[in-house]
C-alpha cells in the first residue's frame, strides 16, 4: 500500500534489520522504528508497535532469523531456542505467530546453513501472506455490490498484515473496481484500532467511511443501515470458532438478529487445527491503563495522555474473545468463500509445532 505516495508493507528485513511501521503513532505521525535484534523485534510484537495476526507472524518469522544470526556460529541452538521462547511469549492468542516461528524453525533444523535458511524461509513466509492477502481481496469482493454498506471491527486492513490486509482487502478490491462501499468503522475500545488505524486507512485510499462508537453498530444495523460485517481473526480453531479483538462476538450475535451475514476474513496461518475449539484458546488480557488512559493532540498540536475513568476504579482488560462458528456465514480464504465443513480441521494434518510451542495453552 502507498504512503503519501511511497508503497510500503507494513513489516520487511533489511540488512538484518527489523523494519516496520509505527502503529502506535498512528494516525497522528507515521513513523518507521529499525529493530536491530530479535529481543528489539520481541519487544515491538509486545507493545504492539507491530500488531494484527498476520504481521506478528511475520515478524516472529524475522525474529527468529535475527535470532540465528546473532547465535554462536559453532553452536547456535542454546541461543536460538532461548530467544525462540522470548518471541513465543510475547503474545500468545494470535496463531500466526507461532506459524511464522514455526516456519523459520523447522527450515533452520534441516538445514546446513541455519542462519541463512531461516532468513530465506522467513521472507517466504512474509512474501506467501501478502499473497495471500491479496488472494482473500479478490475472492471477497464478490460479497460487495454496488454501494455496499460494510461494517468492520478493529482494524484488519493492511497495517495488520505485511500487504493487502483481510477483513479491508476485499473493500479495497470493490473500491478499485468502482463499486463505491461504504464503511462503518467501529472506534474499537480500548486501544481505538478502528477510529485509529481502520479510519486511517480508509482516508488514504479514498474510500467512503464513517467512525462509530462501539455501542452504535446494532442501532445501525436495527435500521438496515448495514449489508454485512466483515472482520478479521487472530485464530480460528478446528471447529471453526473465530478469537478476534474484543467485542467482534458483539457484533456477530446482533448480525445475527437482525440477519446480517457475519464472515471471517483469515489466511492460512490462522487457522489452528490443532486447536478444538475457541474456549480452549488462552485469551490475552492487557493492562489495566488501556482501559484508564487514552493519547491524542490537544488543541495545539501536542500528544497528551490522558485518564478517562474514575480515579481509584479497577479496570479489566481481555484484548480477545470467541465468535461460534454458528455465527458465522463464511470464511473468506485464499481458496474462495468457505463454509465451516470446509476450513481446515483436526484430521487434515496440521504443521507441527516447535518444541516448546504449544498454541492455546
Amino acid at each position: 500500500m502507498r504512503v503519501h505516495g511511497i508503497p510500503y508493507r507494513t513489516i520487511w528485513m533489511e540488512g538484518g534489520v527489523v523494519r516496520l511501521i509505527d502503529q502506535n503513532r498512528l494516525p497522528f505521525e507515521f513513523a518507521l522504528v529499525d529493530c536491530p535484534t530479535h529481543r528489539e523485534t520481541a519487544a515491538a510484537i509486545r507493545e504492539m508497535v507491530v500488531r494484527g495476526a498476520p504481521a506478528i507472524g511475520a515478524a516472529g518469522a524475522f525474529a527468529v532469523a535475527q535470532a540465528f544470526a546473532e547465535a554462536p556460529a559453532r553452536d547456535p541452538w542454546p541461543y536460538a531456542r532461548e530467544a525462540r521462547d522470548h518471541v513465543a511469549a510475547t503474545r500468545p492468542t494470535a496463531r500466526d505467530l507461532f506459524a511464522g516461528i514455526e516456519h523459520a524453525w523447522r527450515a533452520a533444523e534441516s538445514a546446513v546453513d541455519p542462519a541463512a535458511a531461516s532468513l530465506a524461509a522467513a521472507q517466504a513466509f512474509a512474501d506467501e501472506s501478502v499473497e495471500s492477502c491479496r488472494r482473500i481481496g479478490e475472492h471477497g469482493a464478490a460479497l460487495i455490490g454496488e454501494g455496499a454498506r460494510v461494517l468492520t471491527h478493529c482494524n484488519a486492513g493492511w497495517l495488520a498484515t505485511v500487504d493487502y490486509g483481510t477483513a479491508l482487502a476485499p473493500v479495497y478490491v470493490a473500491a478499485a473496481r468502482g463499486r463505491r462501499p461504504h464503511v462503518w468503522v467501529d472506534e474499537t475500545r480500548p486501544r481505538a484500532q478502528g477510529a485509529r488505524l481502520t479510519a486511517w486507512e480508509l482516508s488514504g485510499e479514498g474510500i467512503s467511511h464513517t467512525v462509530i462508537a462501539d455501542n452504535a453498530a446494532a442501532w445501525l444495523m436495527s435500521r438496515g443501515e448495514v449489508d454485512l460485517v466483515i472482520t478479521g481473526a487472530d485464530r480460528v480453531a478446528a471447529n471453526g470458532d473465530a478469537v478476534n479483538k474484543i467485542g467482534t462476538l458483539t457484533k456477530a450475535l446482533c448480525a445475527r438478529e437482525f440477519g446480517i451475514p457475519f464472515y471471517v476474513a483469515v489466511p492460512p496461518s490462522t487457522f489452528d487445527p490443532a486447536t478444538p475449539d475457541g474456549a480452549s484458546v488462552m485469551i490475552e488480557e492487557r493492562a489495566e491503563d488501556e482501559v484508564h488512559f487514552q493519547s491524542g493532540p490537544d488543541e495545539h498540536g501536542t500528544i497528551r495522555r490522558i485518564r478517562v475513568t474514575s480515579p481509584g476504579s479497577s479496570a479489566r482488560n481481555p484484548a480477545f474473545d470467541a465468535t461460534p462458528a454458528r455465527l458465522i456465514a463464511g470464511y473468506i480464504t485464499d481458496r474462495g468463500i468457505l463454509q465451516r465443513h470446509e476450513i481446515p480441521s483436526a484430521t487434515t494434518a496440521a504443521e507441527p509445532a516447535a518444541a516448546g510451542l504449544v498454541p492455546g495453552e
